[in-house]
């Protein structure tokens, strides 16, 4: 079963949200027309000041008369499977405002700090009409990092006390940002985090033309968040002049046919015939079958030819 939206905008907040729950659950969504949404990606650890970052970048865009769609993607309940925070909690201010649409995802044990909806879900709002998309993603740690191939611009969120420079330096996820803001600026050792931010950067490598910019705020009162709106416009004017948006929006869509092919694929394997699964597992565990045969064995079941492996 598929939904259409079509050419023209969704109808009203519930329409939307009724379809991102299909999209959730994994219903297909056709006619999607691409419009020209900024994507922002809001990466960082947890107790960061994401959520009231987030708020605040609604603020500063609504001010200037510009639609904001928000996803936020909390961890998934182990019981219901369903978003265990709900981050919209933190964003009521903007609760009755049409020009805000704001949709809290459950990561459902998708690693990578996303929901596995999330490109489809960030489609769907793009075509519905908004200006600006903001993706939250749920707190995460060294390694989680898909959040920069979701995004046009990736802003990476720490605040004093969460590490020292060590760890800033070997965190994986601080190598995706294209802007680095440092939250609760109001506490002390605000200005560690900054030169340990500055050291990172000299010793990193960065695009051509483009090495971002560190910056300070005060989520919870509004603080330096014009400063980061004003960078991400330069990022953005950047991104369009080099050419880097075309070549981050082309990996993503490579990104997004790969992930629903491996999914079709993952039914498929779900659901084949006359192969029982625990039984290969079973013989490769005792040594009885290398596990490149039991996968071609479950891969021929399936119709599919299974690759050769590598090295002959």
């Amino acid at each position: 079963m598929t939904e259409s939206i079509g050419s023209r905008p969704l109808a009203g907040t519930r329409a939307l949200a009724r379809l991102l729950s299909r999209v959730e659950g994994g219903q297909r969504v056709t006619d999607l027309v691409p419009g020209q949404a900024l994507v922002i990606g809001l990466t960082g650890a947890p107790g960061v000041g994401k959520s009231t970052v987030t708020s605040a970048l609604i603020a500063q865009y609504r001010a200037a008369g510009r639609r904001v769609g928000v996803l936020a993607v909390d961890p998934s309940s182990p019981f219901t499977g369903g978003a265990l925070l709900g981050d919209r909690i933190r964003m009521q201010q903007h609760a009755t405002d049409e020009g805000v649409f704001i949709r809290s995802m459950a990561s459902r044990g998708h690693l990578g700090g996303l929901a596995a909806a999330a490109p489809q879900a960030v489609r769907v709002l793009d075509a519905a009409g908004f200006d600006v998309i903001i993706i939250e993603t749920v707190g995460v740690g060294q390694a989680e990092v898909e959040i920069a191939s979701q995004a046009d611009s990736v802003i990476v969120l720490l605040a004093p006390g969460m590490g020292d420079a060590i760890q800033a330096a070997k965190a994986g996820i601080l190598e995706t940002g294209d802007l680095f803001v440092v939250n609760k600026a109001d506490k002390p050792d605000v200005q560690q985090v900054v030169r340990d931010l500055r050291t990172m950067l000299a010793l990193g490598s960065w695009d051509a033309g483009w090495k971002p910019p560190i910056l300070t705020t005060v989520g919870s009162e509004g603080t330096g968040l014009p400063e980061v709106v004003a960078a991400l416009d330069a990022h953005r004017e950047w991104l369009i002049a080099s050419g880097e948006l075309e070549r981050r929006r082309l990996a993503r869509a490579r990104d997004e046919i790969m992930a629903v092919a491996m999914g079709s694929l993952r039914a498929r394997m779900s659901s084949v015939a006359g192969v029982d699964l625990a039984d290969l597992a079973a013989r490769t565990a005792a040594g009885e079958l290398d596990p490149y045969d039991a996968a071609a064995e479950l891969l021929a079941s399936a119709g599919c030819v299974a690759p050769e492996p590598a090295g002959g």
